[in-house]
């Protein structure tokens, strides 16, 4: 891929800037962390909306662009070496746009790791277990007679509301300052509240600290502009 144009996926959605980055993505909890990053660094992007009900992320322009057909995902047409770069997975958007940008992932080296650390813990539990508990509290797995799953991402998502009530004990954030930890795992635990209802099945009311870290978040300007990114045409 030698320029941005170059790449399939800008035929389907024709970028108005090719000279800064493109997001291709939707308001989803994983969405919302890259949108948000990108409001918080400050880094020039355009943001193409995609559309489930169309199947936007199963055409082959998509699929061009993340063969795993699951947003978020971006162009970035001044990459490593000003060359574009294709990428997917919101943890490695993450941790890619803090580089480039210099913000929210310390260079203290253990300081830098432990960040990471964590992010791979969202990525790893947060995400995939609040999401499981989405399926079977509110939507199609609700009619399945069969409570045991239910139980199971129920209780593990209590769980894991209990590490991170740990964590931020005596601290604002899950860093010494804000970082990509915050911005990874936020999302989601928003999500598992607000969206999903699941607060008074996963112990939200014995949670000593998660609840004003939540707030925190949601207050920052940046993450209010980035929670509706990318806008609706």
């Amino acid at each position: 891929m030698a320029t941005l144009t170059d790449h399939p996926v800008t035929r389907r959605w024709p970028p108005a800037d090719p000279g800064v980055l493109q997001l291709y993505s939707l308001p989803t909890p994983n969405g919302m962390k890259v949108g948000i990053m990108l409001e918080e660094c400050g880094l020039a992007y355009e943001g193409h909306r995609l559309s489930f009900g169309d199947n936007d992320q199963t055409t082959p322009e998509f699929l061009a662009l993340n063969p795993n057909n699951k947003i978020p995902a971006i162009l970035d047409p001044d990459g490593p070496g000003g060359q574009p770069l294709a990428l997917f997975e919101s943890g490695a958007i993450l941790l890619y746009l803090a580089e480039k940008s210099g913000q929210f992932l310390s260079q203290d080296p253990a300081e830098r790791w432990h960040t990471i650390q964590w992010v791979m813990w969202q990525m790893g539990c947060v995400g995939p277990m609040f999401g499981q508990l989405g399926f079977f509290h509110k939507f199609a797995g609700k009619e399945i007679e069969d409570t045991r799953p239910h139980e199971r991402y129920r209780a593990e998502s209590e769980r894991l509301l209990k590490v991170l009530d740990d964590r931020l004990d005596g601290r604002d954030w899950i860093m010494d300052d804000y970082s990509i930890a915050d911005i990874a795992t936020a999302p989601w635990v928003r999500t598992l509240r607000d969206f999903y209802g699941a607060a008074d099945i996963v112990g939200w009311d014995s949670l000593r600290h998660v609840p004003g870290w939540l707030d925190r978040f949601l207050d920052r300007p940046g993450v209010k502009r980035g929670m509706t990114v990318p806008a609706e045409s």
